[in-house]
């Protein structure tokens, strides 16, 4: 597998790489780019009053650290830009790739690949160009529509291709005059993939055959909300299946907006509370400010075992930025939201929620004789969790004591229970991602994998959804917690682990006819 993805031969999009060039040239601050000025500090009052002297420190000190995170993210862009200008113009070059502990495949470049950002991503397409075909042609529109996101990308395939027909003038603008025209494609969510597809899709569309236009381009498909797919088919949850697009639909389900549906059901609740309750306060406070944004992390986060401190300082982060509420009152206002946040996700995944408990329980029995969690992935990979607890090791030279961090024999038994549930699905979704590049590699395809985003060329990804929705069924149609507590029995045979959780009756074949598994 890892040979596959780093056999795809990639090259840089020079008319592309020419206005970031440019951007950044004049400053940066468009398109995600940092602004190359720093914030100018505020000048010190001219007064002894304490509480503005205090306030004037506090300017100066966020002003100072948003100059030192400019100054990181100028770096970063350097960077980046300094390995697309070297590369240029060569006529292609490959990414060797790597795994971690886990099984994830990353390529081993650190700077400029498809793993990165925005910038990165259209900086970058295939070495190879193929023909777009008919349906080349329609992805590349349904592409643009799902770049440019905002709401869209949410809508039917073809309700994707009506905004981008609609929207042909802005795409022929963007492409001719990327900064001179009305720079339509800046308002995208992945503006310089946006970009490139812009550029792609004109030059198709004014020739005289658009059919046969060679793509260099890289469509995506991304899952939904990954990590509780893998949840729903383990656990063959129904209810969780249909949430997150394992079953046929008209469009995609929206996880996000269905928990912040519910989510806004309670608060409406709880806003009918007596006026002096703290929870009917607060509800009354969030009920008009409740979206999908405020909940997606959280959402996200909850495969990874989220904590109710990690959900409220999402959402807190959140309230900040939209200072909707009072300074005073975020903290509690936060507190209240995750509250009601994981509810509303224990409602709905209660398959997902019983299983990561599961994996919790296990590891606890494991790590509390002082072992490490091991298992072994559906494709042979044997994986150890690493968590040690750190202990001082005491160097005494003639000038001073160093003391030295080693990882001592004792096991960390919390970081072992809390960071299984997600290590264990992240270790199915890199199986997943392989068996996909090696099936693809069969067939013919380019294919390049971000864990839950799988790309290929426009004229390919028709074959591409159908190889992963197989991959996806074979790899499940394995008992994969049976084998598990089976190794972990064979492994310690003496210890006592809790039975498997109750399962649902989810049918797997029906991922074979879900158009927006991934999309």
């Amino acid at each position: 597998a890892l040979n596959t993805l780093g056999s795809t031969k990639w090259k840089i999009n020079k008319r592309v790489l020419a206005v970031i060039e440019r951007l950044w040239a004049s400053g940066g601050r468009l398109a995600d780019l940092v602004d190359r000025s720093d914030v100018p500090l505020p000048e010190e009052p001219d007064t002894e009053d304490e509480a503005e002297r205090k306030s004037w420190k506090w300017k100066v000190k966020n002003a100072k650290k948003e100059n030192t995170e400019r100054h990181s993210q100028r770096c970063d862009v350097e960077l980046k830009l300094a390995v697309a200008r070297k590369m240029k113009d060569e006529s292609g070059f490959y990414y060797p790739h790597n795994l971690d502990f886990r099984g994830r495949a990353y390529p081993m470049h650190p700077y400029l690949n498809h793993l990165g950002s925005d910038l990165c991503r259209g900086a970058l397409e295939f070495a190879e160009g193929r023909p777009l075909g008919q349906s080349g042609l329609r992805w590349l529109k349904i592409h643009i529509a799902n770049l440019y996101a905002g709401g869209v990308d949410k809508l039917s395939y073809d309700g994707r291709l009506s905004f981008t027909e609609n929207h042909l003038d802005d795409i022929f603008d963007s492409a001719d005059r990327p900064l001179e025209g009305r720079r339509w494609w800046l308002k995208a969510e992945d503006p310089f993939q946006c970009l490139a597809a812009c550029m792609n899709l004109s030059e198709a569309l004014r020739s005289s055959s658009p059919e046969t236009t060679i793509s260099h381009m890289p469509v995506h498909q991304d899952g939904s909300c990954n990590g509780l797919q893998h949840y729903a088919a383990l656990g063959r949850d129904k209810l969780g299946a249909s949430a997150v697009n394992l079953v046929v639909g008209d469009k995609p389900a929206d996880v996000y907006s269905g928990i912040a549906a519910r989510v806004l059901e309670i608060m409406q609740q709880d806003a009918k509370n007596d006026p002096t309750d703290p929870d009917g306060i607060r509800a009354r406070l969030l009920v008009n400010h409740v979206d999908r944004k405020l909940v997606k992390q959280t959402v996200m986060t909850s495969v990874y075992g989220v904590t109710y401190i990690g959900a409220r300082d999402q959402i807190k982060k959140r309230l900040k930025e939209r200072g909707v509420v009072d300074e005073k009152e975020i903290f509690g206002a936060a507190c209240y939201a995750a509250k009601v946040t994981l509810t509303a996700l224990g409602e709905m995944f209660q398959a997902a929620r019983g299983i990561m408990s599961w994996l919790g329980e296990c590891a606890k029995v494991i790590a509390s004789e002082n072992e490490p969690v091991r298992w072994t992935t559906p494709l042979g990979l044997p994986v150890v969790q690493p968590y040690r607890k750190v202990g001082r090791h005491l160097i005494k030279t003639s000038l001073q004591v160093l003391t030295l961090q080693r990882e001592t024999d004792k096991v960390m038994v919390q970081r072992q229970r809390t960071a299984f549930p997600p290590n264990f699905v992240h270790s199915l979704d890199g199986s997943h991602m392989m068996m996909t590049a090696i099936a693809c590699k069969k067939a013919g395809l380019n294919f390049a994998g971000v864990h839950d985003s799988y790309w290929t060329h426009a004229c390919d990804v028709d074959e591409m959804n159908r190889i992963l929705r197989e991959k996806f069924v074979e790899l499940y149609e394995a008992p994969i917690l049976e084998n598990l507590l089976e190794s972990f029995q064979h492994s310690f045979p003496t210890l006592t682990f809790p039975p498997l959780p109750e399962r649902g009756d989810f049918d797997l074949s029906e991922v074979l006819k879900s158009t927006y598994f991934f999309n």
